[in-house]
């Protein structure tokens, strides 16, 4: 059920996608998800060796690296994928979409949980960087690019180097597009906003001078 269940999803999120044949021999994100959940089992039977083995014979075929201990959810998607690190501690829940170049690592040499924790319903931008012990909530975007390094609340878009939240859903986003041409740029809308108060502070300026005048 869940092997025809990962092939419908990537019918479902790639319009690309024509058959079944195709998908099984030239999806790299597909064969990456297959093997980390034969490696996964080995690791959880403490194998880990055998599951280590695994995960690198993946990464050399697809260029994808899923740590064995990685915890992923059901209809997990990755589109393209190529240079996508997801880390030991990683914890994904259902429904998350990931692009290629995605890092999901930690930020330093610390023990135990490290690696971040998405929620579900989850796309994340080509290039983006989720570093360390941190919680994605469910819904949430990731523009590309973008590095977060900090815990994000649910349904929010969040862009930029560190991210920054620029966008509130009311309710969880059913699409798994992201946008990328409609997102707004923190810095610039701040300097549009630093903008309009350089304009009012002349205005009135040039309003106390003509006063100024008149008296």
């Amino acid at each position: 059920m869940s092997f025809r269940e990962d092939i419908k999803t990537v019918f479902e999120r790639d319009p690309a996608a024509r058959s079944i044949i195709e998908v099984l021999t030239c999806y790299p994100g597909l064969r990456a998800i297959l093997l980390h959940k034969i490696a996964h089992f080995f690791w959880r039977n403490r194998f880990q060796l055998i599951a280590r083995i695994i995960s690198e014979f993946s990464r050399f075929i697809n260029g994808i690296e899923i740590h064995p201990g990685a915890q992923i959810g059901r209809r997990f998607f990755i589109d393209h994928g190529t240079g996508i690190v997801i880390g030991e501690t990683t914890i994904i829940g259902d429904d998350c979409t990931l692009f290629q170049g995605i890092t999901l690592g930690g930020t330093g040499k610390e023990k135990g949980k490290r690696h971040p924790t998405l929620g579900n319903g989850i796309v994340i931008g080509a290039g983006a960087k989720i570093l360390g012990n941190i919680e994605i909530g469910d819904g949430v975007r990731i523009g590309a690019g973008s590095v977060v390094v900090r815990h994000v609340p649910p349904n929010c878009t969040v862009v930029g180097i560190p991210g920054r939240i620029v966008r509130r859903h009311e309710k969880h986003p059913k699409e798994t597009i992201l946008d990328h041409g409609n997102l707004p740029d923190p810095v610039v809308e701040m300097l549009k906003q630093l903008e309009e108060q350089v304009i009012n502070l002349n205005k009135h300026l040039t309003e106390y001078d003509i006063q100024s005048e008149d008296f």
